[in-house]
This record gives C-alpha cells, sequence and structure tokens, in this order.
C-alpha cells in the first residue's frame, strides 16, 4: 500500500541535457496590480514574439491561477486551455499582445511565494519559480522582459507602493485609494520581479557614482523599526563604493530600495533596484543585534547589491547554472567583507562554515555538482554547494589566474555577456580567454560532486626533502567514477629548529592522481605548510606529527595555516580520544596557552584559533558517528583547558571588557574572545563561573556579551540559568528577531535534557511554524545538535520529522531546507540508522507531501 502510494507521488524530473530555448520570447510586460489582500486582481499585457520557425502555442506557466479573462490584440482569445496549471494559446504569426487577468489572495499564501501578506505589508518573492503564482507567464530564466508596473491600493493602508526599476507617476484615485507607476528599463527574467505595499518609513541616502550619478537610497521599514537600518544603510554605501573600485561596476538606475519583512523563506532577494529582505539581514542595534548579525548583515546587504551585476545584468540561462550567480557572487561577498576587517577572521569563518555545511552535503546522499545535471524542485538546490563550493571554485579560478587577470577575465564577461542569460561555461571561457590559461580539467568541478582528498607526504633524506601528493575523488549518487581534479595548492616549508621559512610560499597545481616535488639543499628538517589560505577546497591528510602542528600552530606566517595547524591538532587528539576512551591533552594545552599569550596576535585570531572543533566535524572524521564518545571528549578536553589555562582565561576575560558598546575589528575582536574565554572558565567547573557568566548577561550593553553570557549559563546547571532566560524572555518578548535567539540557544544546549526542553518549546505560545526565522531557529537549531538530535531514544528524530510533516502544509520550502540532517542515516550506528530512515520513510509516506520535500526525503533512503 506504502509502495503504491509513494510512486504515485513521484513528480516530473528536469533535465539539464534537456534545456531547449523559449519558443516565445516576451521583451516587453504591463503589470497592473488592484492590491488588496484578500483578492487581488492582477492584469498582464505581454508582448509576445515567436522564437524560430514553428507552429508551437504560446504556454505560459501558472500556479494555482485561473483566468478571469484572455485576450489576443484586444480580442477574447478562443481556443486556449489550462494543461496542468498552465494556459496554453494557439497563437499564429510571429508576434502579438496576450492580455490576462487572474484574480489571487496574498493572505491565504502560506508558501511565502509569490505575492503575499507578511506583518500587514504586501510583498513578493519570485526566485525561482514564484511568479507563476502571481500572473501567467513563461517562468524561465531565459525570457528577458522590460517590465512598466502600476499599482492601486487603499492609501491609508498601504501608503508606499514600490516596484522594480525608477517611479515614473503617481497620484490619486476614487475611494481612497492611490496609484503608483514604476519602469525598469533593463531586460530582466520574471524571478526579479518585485513589489511591495505597505504602511512603511524610510531611512535614505544617496551615493554619487563614480560617473557623477546621484543615486537615490532608501531603507523601508516600519515606524518602530527605522532607528536600527542605519548599519544597513551604511553597508550598502561601502558595497557601491567597492565594487566601483575592485570590479569597476556602476549601479544603473536613479533609485535604489531596500525593503525589510519578517516573513522570508531566504536572507534576501536580490529584485533589480528593489531588494526585499528578511528582517533579520536589515534590522541591528546594540541591544538587539550581535556581532555576527552586524557582520552578517553587511555581508548580505553587499551580496545582494552585487547581483546587480553578477545575476541582474547577466542572469542564469537556465537553473542548472545556478552557481553563475551565486558562487560568483558569494565569492565577491566575502572578498569584500575580507576587506572591511581581518581578512584572515573571515577566511576562517567562511571555510568553517563550508566545513559545516557542504562538506556533510558532499558526503551524503543530497551530493550534487556545482552545476547539477537534474532536479524535481529548484528551491531544493539553494545549497551550499551552490553557494559556498561554487564561491570556492571561483576563488581557485582568482588564485591560478593572479588578481590582475582575474580582473580582466570579469570585466570580459560583463562586456560580453550584458543584458543577456548566460551559463558557466560561458563565465569559465572568459577566464581562458582573458587569463590566457587552459581550464579545460578545471571544469570538472562543475561536473563532478563530492570533496577531493590529498594525502601529503613529507620525506627527507641528505638535505633533499620529497613531497609526494595523491588525490582521490570519493564516490557520490550517480557518479561512482571520478576524473583527478585540478588542485591548487599553496604551500612553504619551515624550519623545525629555527622556525625560519625555507623559501617562499609555491602554488602547485596538482592535475594527476599522484606528483611529486624535490625540494634540495636543505640544512634542516623541513615542516610542511599545505592549502594555505585554504586555496583548493580540499580534505588534507599528512604525515605531520603533533610536534610538527604544535610547531605550525606557532611559527607559520600564513594565519589561516596557523589556525588549521591548530584545529587539526585538537581534531587528531579528539577523534584518538574517541577511540580510546581517554588521552593525553599535554600538546593541545601547551598550543593554546602559546596562542593565548603570543603579543603578536590580534584577539579575533585567537578567539578563533582556540575553539574547539565541533561535535559535528569531529564525527565527519569518523567512519561510524559516536555522538556521546564525541561529546565525552570533547568536554572532557575543554575542561582539561579550562583547568589547566584557568589564570590564562580570566586574564583573556578581564582584559576584554569595554567601557561601552563599539563596533569595530578590535572591539569585536575583545567580545569574541570575551565570550570563549568565559565557555572555558565555565567548562573547567570553576565555582564562581555561573555567578561571573549571570554578571556579565544582566550588566552587558550589547547584545553579544549578553546572549554569550546566556549561552554560557543554558549549558549549565546552575538555577541562574532559569532566571536568565526569564529575563531574557520577558525583556524581548516582543521582538521576533530577538526571541528567536532564545529559541535557539535553548536548542543548542549541550545539556542533557535539551530534547525535553526543545519538545516543550514547540508548545510554546510563542512558537508558530507559520514564520520561517522561528522554524529555523527552533527544529533547525536542534537538528544539527549533534548530541541532543541523535539520542539513543529516537524520540529526536520523531519529533523533527513531526514539525517537518506540520510544516511542510504551510512551507514546503522551508520544510525540505530542514530535512537533510534525518539524511545522514548512514553515517550512525544501527540503532540510530534505522529510526532515522523510519522517520524518513514516514515522511515519504504522507499523503499530499510536497515535491519539495519528497525530493529531499526519497533521495535521502537511497
Amino acid at each position: 500500500m506504502a509502495d503504491a502510494q509513494i510512486a504515485t507521488q513521484v513528480p516530473h524530473v528536469i533535465r539539464r541535457e534537456d534545456y531547449r530555448a523559449p519558443d516565445w520570447w516576451v521583451p516587453e510586460i504591463a503589470l497592473d496590480f488592484d492590491l488588496d489582500p484578500a483578492a487581488t486582481r492582477v492584469r498582464a499585457a505581454l508582448s509576445v514574439t515567436r522564437n524560430g520557425d514553428h507552429a508551437r502555442p504560446l504556454v505560459l506557466d501558472g500556479d494555482g491561477l485561473t483566468p478571469l479573462s484572455v485576450k489576443v490584440d484586444g480580442v477574447e482569445a478562443q481556443g486556449w486551455s489550462l494543461n496542468g496549471g498552465n494556459l496554453v494559446v494557439p497563437l499564429g504569426g510571429g508576434a502579438h499582445v496576450v492580455e490576462t487577468e487572474v484574480e489571487i489572495a496574498p493572505e491565504r499564501n502560506t508558501q511565502l511565494e509569490g505575492l503575499y501578506a507578511s506583518g500587514g505589508i504586501l510583498c513578493t518573492q519570485c526566485e525561482a519559480e514564484g511568479f507563476r503564482r502571481i500572473t501567467f507567464f513563461p517562468d524561465r530564466p531565459d525570457v528577458l522582459s522590460r517590465y512598466k508596473v502600476r499599482m492601486t491600493a487603499d492609501k491609508a493602508r498601504f501608503p508606499v507602493l514600490l516596484a522594480n526599476g525608477d517611479p515614473i507617476a503617481q497620484g490619486e484615485g476614487e475611494g481612497g485609494r492611490h496609484w503608483a507607476e514604476w519602469h525598469d528599463p533593463f531586460p530582466k527574467p520574471c524571478y526579479l520581479f518585485a513589489l511591495v505595499a505597505g504602511d512603511l518609513v524610510a531611512n535614505t541616502g544617496s551615493f554619487r557614482t563614480m560617473s557623477g550619478r546621484d543615486v537615490q537610497l532608501g531603507i523601508w521599514v516600519r515606524q518602530p523599526d527605522l532607528a536600527k537600518t542605519d548599519h544597513a544603510l551604511a553597508a550598502l554605501k561601502l558595497s557601491m563604493a567597492w565594487d566601483e573600485k575592485v570590479y569597476g561596476r556602476e549601479y544603473d538606475l536613479d533609485v535604489f530600495n531596500i525593503v525589510a519583512v519578517d516573513d522570508f523563506n531566504f536572507g534576501a532577494m536580490e529584485n533589480k533596484g528593489l531588494n526585499v529582505f528578511n528582517s533579520r539581514y536589515i534590522l541591528a542595534d546594540p541591544d538587539t543585534a550581535t556581532d555576527y548579525d552586524y557582520d552578517a548583515i553587511a555581508t548580505v546587504v553587499a551580496h545582494e547589491y552585487f547581483h546587480n551585476w553578477s545575476g541582474n545584468r547577466i542572469t542564469c540561462r537556465d537553473w542548472f547554472q545556478l552557481s553563475l550567480k551565486e558562487g560568483f557572487t558569494v565569492f565577491r561577498d566575502q572578498s569584500f567583507s575580507a576587506d572591511q576587517g581581518s581578512a584572515a577572521v573571515k577566511r576562517i569563518e567562511d571555510v568553517r562554515g563550508l566545513r559545516a555545511s557542504q562538506f556533510p552535503e558532499d558526503a551524503g546522499p543530497l551530493a550534487h555538482p556545482v552545476r547539477p545535471d537534474e532536479y524535481i524542485e529548484i528551491s531544493n538546490f539553494y545549497t551550499a554547494t551552490i553557494y559556498n563550493k561554487g564561491a570556492e571554485v571561483i576563488r581557485m579560478m582568482h588564485t591560478i589566474l593572479g588578481p590582475t587577470k582575474f580582473r580582466e577575465a570579469t570585466d570580459l564577461y560583463f562586456e560580453r555577456f550584458d543584458g543577456t542569460a548566460a551559463t558557466c561555461e560561458d563565465f569559465v571561457a572568459c577566464m581562458e580567454e582573458a587569463g590566457g590559461v587552459d581550464l579545460e580539467q578545471f571544469r570538472r568541478w562543475y561536473t563532478q560532486a563530492g570533496t577531493p582528498r590529498v594525502s601529503a607526504d613529507l620525506a627527507m633524506d641528505n638535505g633533499k626533502a620529497r613531497l609526494t601528493l595523491r588525490q582521490s575523488v570519493p564516490a557520490t549518487p550517480g557518479q561512482s567514477v571520478k576524473e583527478p581534479m585540478v588542485l591548487p595548492l599553496k604551500l612553504k616549508l619551515f624550519g623545525a629548529e629555527t622556525g625560519r621559512a625555507m623559501g617562499d610560499e609555491q602554488l602547485v597545481l596538482l592535475k594527476e592522481d599522484t606528483s611529486e616535488l624535490v625540494f634540495e639543499n636543505l640544512t634542516e628538517q623541513p615542516v610542511l605548510s599545505i592549502n594555505r589560505g585554504f586555496s583548493a577546497p580540499v580534505v588534507v591528510e599528512t604525515n605531520r606529527t603533533a610536534a610538527d602542528l604544535a610547531f605550525l600552530s606557532a611559527h607559520d606566517d600564513d594565519p589561516f595555516a596557523r589556525y588549521e595547524a591548530m584545529q587539526q591538532l585538537m581534531l587528531d587528539t579528539l577523534v584518538a580520544s574517541v577511540a580510546s576512551g581517554g588521552t593525553d591533552h599535554g600538546a593541545v594545552i601547551e598550543a593554546v596557552r602559546n596562542t593565548l599569550t603570543d603579543p603578536a596576535l590580534d584577539r579575533a585570531f585567537i578567539a578563533e584559533a582556540v575553539v574547539l572543533p565541533s561535535d559535528s566535524f569531529i564525527g565527519d572524521q569518523m567512519a561510524v558517528v559516536d555522538p556521546d564518545a564525541i561529546f565525552r571528549a570533547r568536554e572532557a578536553l575543554r575542561r582539561d583547558l579550562g583547568t589547566a589555562l584557568g589564570d590564562q582565561w580570566r586574564a583573556a576575560y578581564e582584559g576584554s571588557i569595554a567601557n561601552r558598546f563599539e563596533y569595530s575589528p578590535a572591539a569585536k575582536g575583545a567580545r569574541r574572545i570575551r565570550s570563549v574565554a568565559l565557555g572555558y572558565i565555565a567548562a573547567s567547573g570553576a565555582q564562581d563561573a555561573p555567578q561571573l557568566a549571570f554578571d556579565q548577561f544582566t550588566g552587558a550593553d550589547n547584545m553579544t556579551d549578553r546572549q554569550g553570557a546566556l549561552s554560557t549559563l543554558a549549558n549549565g546547571q546552575s538555577p541562574l540559568r532559569e532566571q536568565a532566560l526569564s529575563a531574557f524572555y520577558d525583556r524581548y518578548r516582543s521582538n521576533g528577531l530577538v526571541l528567536d535567539k532564545w529559541f535557539q540557544t535553548q536548542a543548542l544546549s549541550s545539556r542533557d535534557d535539551t530534547g525535553e526542553v526543545v519538545r516543550a518549546l514547540a508548545a510554546h505560545p510563542a512558537f508558530t511554524l507559520a514564520n520561517p526565522n522561528r522554524a529555523r531557529s527552533l527544529i533547525g537549531a536542534f537538528s544539527v545538535n549533534q548530541r541532543a538530535f541523535h539520542h539513543a531514544s529516537g524520540e529526536g528524530y520523531r519529533f523533527v520529522a513531526d514539525q517537518l510533516i506540520a510544516l511542510d502544509k504551510l512551507n514546503p520550502q522551508t520544510a525540505a531546507k530542514l530535512l537533510p540532517p534525518l539524511g545522514r542515516w548512514k553515517r550512525f550506528d544501527a540503532r540510530r540508522g534505522a529510526a532515522m530512515r523510519a522517520e524518513l520513510e514516514r515522511i515519504v509516506a504522507t499523503p499530499g507531501l510536497s515535491k519539495d520535500s519528497f525530493e529531499q526525503a526519497s533521495k535521502s533512503l537511497d
């Protein structure tokens, strides 16, 4: 019965090899919205032209739409039909104007795709295929149109009317209504369409471009949030200036608007001239936003602005090319953020994120290439592979070409493909042409899934060192045989006795399965520093000893390599501890001591270097993940580090107290090391640790210090824990974004009862699955809490599956994105694996399951 039911649910698979150019182009579109939350009328006039010599009808995508009228060249159309939701209109000749009218209900749109309501605001989200929920249209990225939009709405309820492009007219209507018209002169695909109507106010500013044009800027929010928009506006101006300086890209419209809404499936959306943001990536003040929030806002504002060229002016030919815009733009926003503060710390953060999300994806049932070959639901491919690994692919090309040639290549790309829908191949071809390099083999980064593994063995004999490099790419679903990749590996040797560099850094392009390098005339034993700056997104295995790693953690002149040596030393120690039940922590303690007391290091770097690898990353190193043993090993090392270095932690803690909040690299570093130090003091079991944390919690003048203290208390057993959690809730119960932190902090707790606490929180009056941020703060956070989620009882799996089944009925896209942790069942012991698989089977067998969740769950069962 279940198998038959599952078989009837299998949706259509879209394959890259089946791509065909559109039968009809739509060079112009005029939209007329009569806005009302309960019943919005949408009139669309499409100027269509036949593409090529064929007799195929015009097919306009639609999702849940019923046409009220269909006209061709001003006359009621004959012979049109609906096919699976799509509107099919037979047409003769080569060009027509096709007009349709539909009615939609934004307030009932819980999927948050198309036109929907959020906190009294009407807004849109059309990427990837949401425009078809607004009106009938060829909803594909290679159909580029010029848009003219007219909106009419109740003026008291929706005094602000915004759309893409520039405003061209506005006026008063009858019955208290008003109207506005906007025009976007640049052709764009429909996924970039945007409309916002609401009672909003703006933090305004202006930016003078490098050609002397003044652009009017606006960050639009509800009145109570206006004071929290200064940081976002400043980040926007910095982004515009940076893109001119680094890429020569100037903004092209007269206005640039951003609107913040509370209910949003993504972080933000780059709609041409009207970016719509999840409010968590716009609103910030010291009392409600952490340093991480401030940094994330600057990064996301930059990312969406940079899309104006790498995504809007040049878009994707089809959705298989998604990384063309996302991977390139992530690389651009990472480079921007690195230029605003510590480049080393930024690189550490980016690599940590890659390893936490993309490496497991590459090693699991949902592994796919940077340019996928097929999908059922494109929304499931907004993944770490597309974004983060895609950015690393661009970074490797930057490394191979060098900054000057890379800039020449991007100039060529922007010039050649401006105003078109391009492919990943188009981008790589520009790199080849301008860079004067052959990237034929390098293209495998776009076609092969999986994280390459590199073994590096260094042997010394009679003043000569031989470095043997070997690479392999593990099998992934649908790709059992892999070809060698091009791996740009930066490496350097250091003298084990003097600590001095033994020559300059080298860039080695490893292209074969095996390669050897010989270093001659060496006067002392060399220590290898490899994959410096994380020059290739690979797993490196070496024959370096614990002493070698400790040496590099103290002497390497590449900050990332120094951090990496410390992390590898910790990781090796923890993996050995899990295997044996106990190990000597002395080497790690001394390495951390040297880092803590090195006056040449800034506090932001120190804080990153001395944090232990996460439970999940430790598990990624094991054939069979043992969550309980990993937790015990990690806590034992934390306790020993806290105890042995108690004086140093106290000195770091006391030396980082500030008199007032300041958002600067130095101040952020001080707050970061303070939270890390507090955590180690608590891990040592110090009797005053709870009171120390509580005093920081109550006395903090900023959310970073407050939440850092709350997290420490939330992991402990002190009665002050409940007191702090209650005080935090009472203070911020009316602030949804901060309340998300309250849920998340408890969901990530290392306490034994976290599962019970999370299940109780799911019944809390403030919890709702209808808001994506809230669902992610509890369900998403709990599912990445390795110890709690993987409790041997299986209760964590059942709880998450129950929540995802319920969420799928409201918002399939968000539900599907929270499903992958259940798909790692093969990595765990038989009992846990069977329990996880059973929940996946239950999800797949759920009647009415969306294709979003079906694709994720069914693939995870393979």
